[in-house]
């Protein structure tokens, strides 16, 4: 693959060179050409550019370049857009239409247009103004288009006499224009108070809250030198302001996307320098998340504070001039920007409006029959974090989530509130958010004492949830879109990679790898061979490498999940169980009690408190349904007490489909691959030998699914000294029963070829063979030949053309004409007279000798014939011998859409002459 910059608007040099792709990116000026007119009048201001070898691998590598280069130009919002349109237009030039593929990505003020070109410009491809039936989503052709059509802002197709280019537009999301919030003029007296001059100190969190970034600021402001500060946590030198019950510890606040505050830093003097600070969460190309921290000084926090919103002229004001708002009120302002924050900031107001310990907040699935724990405070929420719980809960007003309720002692109704068992909440109030009428979700906030609330309590709570639940609802649907196109691109990716072997083997690790830890901590495998076989279990996979054997311990001696074709997810805890019992025995044996839980577990278990963790959390089990058959279970599990999205839950699903296919395409692949090689090995030549001064080149399909073996054949092997011997032959018939007699055939041959016996004898004696095996007797065409090159460059040929399709021979002028005589076939007639023609091949020419499955190659009522043969063959005039049966083979199978009924063989030989081309 070559890629690099395109001054001037050049095509890229579409010559690969093999390698790791090598990208440059050069903004242009104001004095670039514009893009050509279908991209209007907009300025180019960068550009990339790839080329691509059409080989598999190179739909990923165009994928890994296109989210490379937008991500570089900070377009991350269309980056899933772009790298899903992208994998299937090169996919159709690389694997499709077997040739390379350039990728040019084009950046203006307008978007990014991506161009995607082959150099196979005779395939068509529908206009977008004419209707076309593209078929189900699920067939192999004609996706790419309808992605276009669904994603892209614009797109299009351009033919040239070299090449054909596929091109779509992605315009950038909309954005505000201007500033958020803005302030008027005011004179200096009235202006912040800062020092004269304002540090800022910036400084980067990775994951496990370690310091990796301590700009010179942060040395000035707080006294230590980068490297006495870099790989320590950021909790040793921050004092943070502990309330209990009424704001977010630090580790919390660094996992927000955004957060803004105050708190202090402890100096190398030992003081601590309050400081305010805004936090920003972001991910780096490889994904891997860090926390960006700017802190100025306390008194210089207008630096970094955002500011409040300017109330409209339109909007209520209060006598004092504050914003009356009910949304601001409750929220506050600024609202936050992602879901979670909302989601959030809603639960702690919730609490501290009601001064109550805790609250919660709920969000319903799409058909309104679950909610889903997005949200709490004062709650274990690593505990609670997407559990589900039923709408309906009861049959009485307050088992329902989508009316008002007050509980005023939880312990006098045990169960009546799932999500607060066990957490010492007794008094609860929970009201509904509806968007017109509609349930989207549940609001409640709860106290450990009980009698805490009344209908009162209740109103004012339903009032703060009818302001935010449009405000949710809005920021749900943006972030189902953003994970909804999220998921189609690790679908495309997925896909690809499932489609790209058919191994089993690799099949079962590439399906545990791409569910973990992308929608789980780790993932289970189970195979069943036959419908009467019970599930096996093949693979495990955790994200800690060192769990991985007790996991696979554990499940080893738990019962397999029932292989139930029901599609979707459906929960599993026996290994839950299972490993919450075993570890409490031995954790109760190595204190020396006795006793323990009364079920009986298995010896051999005993995994540790960490295998038990790792698994105590919510397992769900997705059936592996191919071909109508249930072939396995894809086991997909959290750690202790968490639990899956809906929305990954439903990602996981359309993964296992994908995956179900893939692996039994692999199984049916495998076995008939070990029965064609074994058969193949005795019946095909083991490999043709290297001739001085001829071109050889042999192409073998035969008909069927995968490689079975068929009544066709071909060889070539030396005679004697400067003589070698050819043929190829076709037996009656396809399948195992034509194979016996083309095993004989071939092995017939050589025998008699090698005794030193001419043309017509060896097919006689061959005759007489095939007709000695009685009923089992086929009738057999068979080209036979023997070539002597020649010390001029040229080959000498002496050929018997017994029942079969003449060999064709092609000038170096271009004209195509029979190299030999129709004589009677073989296994029909006991005395048979043939006879021997010789040809002279000169240098340049190539003779082309196929079986009638090339030239009876039919559509309809349409036959591609000799006629069609000998006009494809007349444009291979200075090809090679590969060459010329490579553009055989591919016009027979353009030639029809069905797959080949007839086995089929191609050889063909080329003299070169004395100075090879």
């Amino acid at each position: 693959m070559t890629t690099g910059l395109i001054p001037g608007g050049q095509p890229p040099d579409p010559r690969p060179t093999g390698g790791l792709p090598h990208q440059r990116h050069e903004p242009v000026g104001q004095a670039a050409l514009p893009v050509d007119n279908r991209t209007r009048s907009s300025v180019i201001t960068a550009r990339a550019a790839a080329s691509f070898e059409p080989v598999g691998r190179s739909v990923a590598t165009a994928r890994s370049f296109v989210r490379d280069t937008l991500q570089g130009w900070g377009f991350a919002d269309i980056v899933d857009d772009a790298v899903v349109l992208t994998s299937e237009l090169v996919t159709n030039a690389v694997v499709h239409a077997g040739t390379s593929a350039d990728v040019l990505c084009l950046r203006s003020d307008e978007g990014v247009r991506i161009e995607v070109a082959d150099r196979y410009p005779e395939r068509e491809i529908p206009l977008q103004g004419h209707p076309v039936n593209m078929g189900s989503p699920d067939r192999e052709g004609g996706r790419g288009l309808q992605l276009c059509a669904a994603l892209a802002g614009r797109w299009g197709v351009d033919y040239t006499p070299t090449q054909k280019q596929v091109w779509f537009h992605l315009d950038l999301p909309q954005r505000s224009v201007g500033t958020r919030a803005a302030g008027p003029s005011l004179p200096s007296d009235l202006l912040p108070l800062a020092d004269g001059r304002v540090r800022v100190a910036v400084i980067q969190i990775d994951r496990t809250g370690s310091i990796t970034s301590w700009n010179e600021d942060a040395e000035e402001l707080f006294g230590y030198p980068a490297e006495q500060v870099t790989g320590k946590p950021l909790t040793d030198f921050a004092a943070w302001p502990h309330t209990p019950g009424t704001s977010t510890g630090i580790v919390e606040a660094l996992q927000l996307s955004r957060w803004e505050g105050s708190y202090g830093i402890r100096g190398a003097n030992g003081r601590v320098t309050p400081v305010y600070a805004s936090h920003l969460r972001v991910r780096d190309t490889g994904g891997e998340p860090s926390t960006v921290c700017l802190l100025v000084r306390e008194h210089e926090r207008a630096v970094l504070q955002t500011p409040l919103r300017i109330p409209s002229s339109d909007s209520a004001t209060t006598s004092d001039g504050q914003s009356s708002d009910p949304f601001e009120v409750f929220i506050g302002s600024p609202a936050p920007d992602d879901l979670d924050g909302l989601l959030q900031r809603t639960v702690e107001r919730a609490r501290d409006m009601l001064d109550a310990d805790s609250a919660f907040l709920l969000l319903a699935t799409d058909d309104e029959t679950e909610l889903e724990v997005r949200a709490s405070t004062g709650l274990p929420s690593a505990r609670q974090r997407f559990a589900r719980v039923p709408v309906e809960a009861g049959p009485g007003r307050y088992g329902s989530a989508r009316m008002p309720a007050v509980h005023d002692d939880l312990a006098a109704v045990p169960g009546a509130v799932p999500l607060l068992s066990g957490t010492g909440m007794r008094s609860v109030v929970t009201v509904p958010l509806k968007v017109e009428g509609r349930l989207t979700g549940s609001l409640g906030v709860a106290a450990e004492g009980p009698g805490r609330y009344s209908n009162e309590e209740a109103l004012r709570l339903q009032f703060a949830a009818d302001r935010i639940a449009l405000a949710v609802e809005s920021a749900r649907l943006g972030e189902l879109e953003r994970l909804r196109r999220g998921s189609l691109s690790f679908l495309v990716e997925a896909s690809d990679l499932l489609a790209g072997t058919l191994d089993r083997d690799q099949t079962l690790a590439l399906m545990a790898q791409m569910t973990v830890p992308t929608l789980a901590t780790w993932c289970a495998v189970y195979t069943i061979a036959d419908q009467v076989s019970e599930p096996y279990l093949s693979y495990v996979l955790h994200e800690d490498e060192e769990l991985i054997d007790g996991i696979k311990s554990l499940l080893s001696k738990v019962s397999p999940p029932d292989p139930v074709p029901t599609p979707g997810a459906r929960v599993w805890s026996a290994p839950g169980e299972v490993a919450h019992q075993a570890a409490l025995r031995s954790s109760m044996r190595s204190l020396g009690l006795s006793g323990g839980p009364t079920h009986q577990i298995a010896s051999g278990i005993g995994p540790t408190l960490a295998t038990a963790s790792a698994v105590g959390g919510e397992t769900v089990v997705l059936p592996l349904v191919a071909r109508n058959r249930v072939i396995g279970m894809l086991t997909l599990g959290k750690p202790t007490d968490e639990h899956f999205r809906q929305e990954i839950l439903e990602l996981a699903e359309d993964l296992s489909r994908r995956a179900a296919l893939a692996l039994d395409n692999a199984r049916l692949y495998s076995e008939r691959t070990a029965i064609s090689q074994a058969l193949q090995r005795s019946l095909l030549p083991p490999e043709l030998p290297e001739i001085d001064g001829v071109e050889v080149e042999v192409i073998y399909r035969a008909a069927g699914e995968g490689n079975e073996v068929g009544g066709d054949f071909y060889d070539l092997f030396p005679i004697s000294d400067g003589a070698y011997g050819f043929a190829i032959g076709d037996v009656c018939g396809t399948g195992p029963n034509a194979a016996a007699v083309t095993g004989l055939a071939r092995h017939a041959l050589r025998l008699l070829a090698r005794e030193g016996l001419s043309g017509p004898a060896v097919l006689e004696r061959l005759n007489s063979a095939i007709l000695d095996e009685g009923a089992r007797s086929r009738f057999l065409t068979l080209l036979y030949g023997e070539m002597r090159p020649q010390e001029d460059g040229s080959a000498e040929l002496k050929v018997v053309c017994a029942g079969h399709p003449l060999p064709l021979r092609l000038r170096q002028d271009g004209t195509v004409e029979p190299a030999a005589e129709p004589q009677p076939l073989l296994g029909v007639m006991e005395d048979l007279e043939l006879y021997e023609q010789t040809v002279t091949l000169d240098p340049g020419d190539v003779l082309l000798c196929v079986t009638d499955g090339v030239t009876e190659r039919r559509e309809g009522t349409r036959m591609l014939g000799d006629d069609g043969l000998s006009d494809v063959l007349t444009t291979c005039t200075g090809l090679t011998a590969g060459a010329v049966a490579a553009r055989i083979m591919r016009a027979v199978e353009r030639f029809a859409s069905d797959a080949p009924s007839d086995d089929m063989a191609i050889l063909a030989m080329r003299v070169p002459g004395l100075h090879k081309d």
